[in-house]
């Protein structure tokens, strides 16, 4: 990984470029293994409204979104187990979370040219004290970041392909989401597109389960 210091915007930390080419492209093949041991799905809010990302996991536990609402769940929707997170993805945590515990869960996002997340908070997690590790693979995303309250004041920046940005402290719970992806600016993939890693620990201290039932979106 480059020699890179890390800016301070709004609390989050951001490390541009702290992936270098050659970096990226086994972390994208890693992933794409990923993706064949366990298939990208297409995740629904509660109410049946399709979400516009596509989604897999790996790790201890999975990110789930369907009619029962959000939550963490030990095996993929088909009931497959979730493969083990790559050593290039748990490398970056190991550089830029040095203090935290393991990551349990590693959440992959699948952005075509068209898709878009809107603004959210990650909070399904047991054990908020520790932080969110998002590292961007593939073309650039204009990234939204607002405050831990809903509403209020926004400001945008462009994540581009190696960058890895880290929501923890009193930025744990910032509210962000992405406004568009900027399709051909980046040659890393087979084709248009983005993906997004995120990171984190899932269960609270001493616990070996996630806590709570499925939040439901609003």
């Amino acid at each position: 990984m480059r020699e890179v210091s890390p800016q301070q915007i709004r609390g989050i930390r951001l490390w541009e470029g702290l992936l270098d080419p050659a970096e990226q492209a086994v972390m994208a093949d890693d992933l794409r293994a990923v993706a064949r041991a366990a298939p990208f799905v297409a995740p629904v809010t509660r109410s049946g409204r399709p979400l516009s990302v596509r989604m897999t996991s790996a790790g201890r536990f999975g990110w789930i979104a369907d009619r029962r609402g959000y939550r963490y769940g030990d095996r993929h929707p088909s009931g497959i187990d979730w493969p083990p997170i790559p050593d290039s993805v748990r490398a970056v945590w190991d550089a830029v979370a040095p203090d935290a515990r393991p990551p349990e869960s590693c959440l992959v996002n699948w952005y075509g040219p068209a898709a878009r997340m809107g603004m959210h908070q990650d909070r399904d997690e047991g054990d908020l004290s520790q932080p969110v590790v998002s590292i961007s693979l593939g073309d650039d995303a204009l990234f939204r970041i607002g405050s831990v309250e809903r509403g209020g004041p926004t400001i945008s920046l462009w994540l581009r392909s190696g960058d890895v940005l880290t929501m923890g402290g009193d930025a744990r719970l910032v509210h962000h989401g992405i406004d568009r992806i900027a399709p051909g600016t980046s040659t890393l993939l087979d084709g248009p597109g983005r993906i997004n890693v995120t990171l984190r620990v899932v269960t609270a201290p001493g616990c070996s389960t996630p806590t709570g039932s499925p939040r439901h979106p609003r």
